[in-house]
């Protein structure tokens, strides 16, 4: 797809470029006076715990910004390969392929060692993410990104739309009503930042409350949550341009290097017409902000001007530009329990994205790891407040994600080291310049976690069982369910496993057979499919509620090895009754194909078999033996709860 060609545009892409506007600020109306869940911010992790907490008819949610309508341009532009991933759970995976510019080169640039006032390419290599998802790292608006988010919400039974041009004023905690999970400890109050509103000063109690209000959030500011880490002390200027260039990679990543001018970053943007490019700038002073920097886009544009020679750029229009600094910052803890807090403690209020962690934006990571902070919590808060599950799993947010943002903080710190030719403040001089070998060998050994795909969470009672790993080398408990094709018996469809686990708050098990045939009564994946649907100590049996269909809770899908069955002669577990009409399903039983294996791309052991937990954020839970049918139930039994 193309667009931009003649200025840029925001909007919807599927629109074409002559008849594309703007997003409208929408009518502002009256905010609800109670909550189950409030939202302090619209960037991609609040919107992602809004779009997550739509799907459930039974939770109500606000979500609130200072902004007078949607995000129209600039700030994120990378979605990893994992992002991508998780937007295929919310069904919107399809619009973000077909409109994101795919990046599938690197370039690097460095001075000429015959002449060193001008650049040369030093090497070209495929992207180093290549082949780590069925998704390719790619590149697209963010406000694009929120759109579909938004539309997502706005389909949903709960038709949840974002309240906008409201300043949150005070968030207050009533510690003697945070134990009590019925009720509304939570009170905040906005002020109405519309011409028409006049200041109006509005309330709402909530049972829970996430801040999503980036990095100067006045949710973690009224938590008392600290901050640690790094002051900024460099600047980089970004901006997105509409530009003629005789630079060969113009529509490649590029990090090109220059002789005494600093560097710059380029990434192609969607459209196949604008870029973006990082800019690299002086150390800011360690009292300064980097709105204290006072430049503008000429001055960007210029400095890239340099950089580039003997390449020229005539930039015909800059869409958007800014400058940032760069530190790397990371919230003390992630909710409202004081440090060292018991299990017994139960957390109402929590921060996500770039209220509890910040860094620079050219990794890519900001957007890619915020997202995944609320897709992690979003399931664990609707399951508490739906009564399926303990309190206790609101703890685990803080435990998996604060160590994914400290390893991001580490990362970018070496990252922006290794970009900045000139020295920040305090550093030295003849240490700055490095080759720009090391950046591409740091992108190789980073390539998991900048895709995202090998994020992995600690051994706890939600990511258990390594004991068993080598029954399935390929799907790494901890790490998100890798997904692979396999043939749906009833249809011969090519089907994605991992596009199974959609984000409707549902636990997945993938029970792959062994050499027996399932219609082998003798068979270890016969005796467990009869115990799932069957015996009272079945996690399915004790925490479906009556009169639910078989798969609301826990959905079992079926992998066998034979290529011969028929659904009817397979336990009726496996195409169940369901709806009102009790309606069969036939799209929970695959075997693998000559062109489709998925036992021997993910190493799964063929004689035995095995049973992979997936959780309903697509991390892989357990993996246990077909005949672990006590451990299958103790895995559930620690933190589910049995229906009234």
């Amino acid at each position: 797809m193309q667009y931009h060609l003649n200025g840029f545009k925001p909007g919807n892409y599927q629109v074409s470029d002559k008849a594309r506007k703007p997003y409208p600020n929408p009518e502002i109306v009256d905010l609800p006076e109670q909550v189950d869940v409030l939202i302090v911010g619209t960037g991609p992790a609040g919107l992602t715990m809004a779009r997550q907490m739509s799907e459930f008819d039974d939770i109500t949610t606000c979500i609130v910004d200072m902004a007078p309508g949607p995000l129209l341009f600039g700030r994120a532009d990378g979605i990893s390969c994992r992002t991508i991933e998780i937007m295929e759970a919310f069904n919107s995976s399809e619009m973000v392929v077909k409109e994101t510019y795919q990046l599938k080169q690197n370039t690097f640039w460095e001075p000429d060692t015959e002449n060193p006032n001008n650049i040369k390419r030093t090497e070209k290599i495929s992207d180093a993410r290549a082949g780590l998802s069925e998704f390719t790292h790619g590149i697209v608006n963010q406000a694009r990104l929120h759109e579909l988010l938004i539309d997502g919400m706005r389909n949903t039974v709960t038709h949840l739309e974002p309240h906008y041009s409201r300043e949150l004023v005070d968030l207050v905690i009533d510690e003697d009503l945070t134990q009590d999970l019925a009720a509304y400890p939570i009170t905040a109050t906005f002020k109405r930042i519309d011409e028409a509103g006049n200041g109006k000063l509005e309330t709402i109690k909530a049972r829970y409350a996430v801040g999503c209000d980036g990095g100067r959030s006045r949710v973690r500011k009224s938590l008392g949550i600290n901050m640690q880490g790094d002051s900024a002390n460099k600047a980089w200027g970004v901006m997105d341009i509409l530009l003629n260039t005789d630079f060969p990679d113009i529509r490649v990543k590029s990090f090109i290097q220059s002789k005494d001018h600093g560097a710059v970053m380029t990434i192609p943007r969607e459209g196949g017409y604008l870029c973006r490019f990082y800019v690299e700038l002086d150390h800011i002073d360690k009292d300064k902000r980097a709105s204290d920097v006072k430049l503008t886009e000429k001055d960007l544009v210029a400095k890239a001007q340099k950089i580039f020679h003997p390449y020229k750029l005539d930039v015909k229009e800059v869409a958007w530009w800014s400058i940032y600094e760069v530190g790397q910052r990371i919230a003390e803890r992630f909710d409202n329990r004081p440090l060292g807090s018991s299990e017994d403690i139960i957390p109402r209020a929590f921060v996500a994205g770039d209220a509890c962690h910040t860094h620079s934006p050219k990794g890519g990571w900001g957007l890619n790891t915020s997202l995944p902070d609320t897709f992690n919590l979003g399931w664990k808060l609707a399951s508490v407040l739906q009564g399926k599950c303990d309190s206790k799993l609101l703890h685990t947010y803080e435990t998996e994600r604060r160590k994914v943002a400290q390893q991001l903080i580490d990362a970018d710190r070496e990252l922006s080291k290794l970009v900045a030719t000139r020295p920040a403040a305090g550093e030295n001089t003849d240490q700055a310049r490095v080759d720009t070998a090391k950046i591409e060998a740091f992108m190789k050994r980073q390539s998991g976690f900048v895709s995202g795909a090998s994020i992995e969470y600690y051994p706890s009672y939600l990511c258990t069982g390594q004991e068993n790993q080598a029954l399935a080398t390929g799907f790494n408990i901890g790490q998100r369910f890798h997904s692979v094709e396999a043939q749906r018996t009833a249809d011969g469809r090519i089907q994605h496993l991992g596009h199974l686990v959609k984000a409707d708050g549902r636990w997945r098990l993938f029970v792959f057979g062994g050499e027996q045939k399932p219609t082998d009564t003798s068979s270890e994946v016969f005796k467990l499919i009869d115990y799932l649907a069957k015996d009272n100590t079945s996690p399915v049996v004790k925490y479906t509620p009556s009169g639910a269909d078989i798969d609301s809770v826990i959905d079992t899908y079926a992998i066998f090895q034979q290529e011969d069955l028929s659904m009817h002669d397979l336990p009726e577990y496996l195409w169940p009754a369901k709806g009102k009409y009790g309606l069969h399903d036939y799209e929970k039983v695959f075997q693998k194909s000559a062109k489709h294996d998925p036992y021997s791309l993910r190493g799964i052991n063929t004689e035995k078999g095995c049973v992979v937990v997936v959780r309903p954020d697509q991390h892989v839970a357990t993996i246990l033996p077909l005949s672990a049918h006590h451990e299958l139930a103790q895995f559930f039994d620690h933190f589910m709860i049995e229906p009234e």
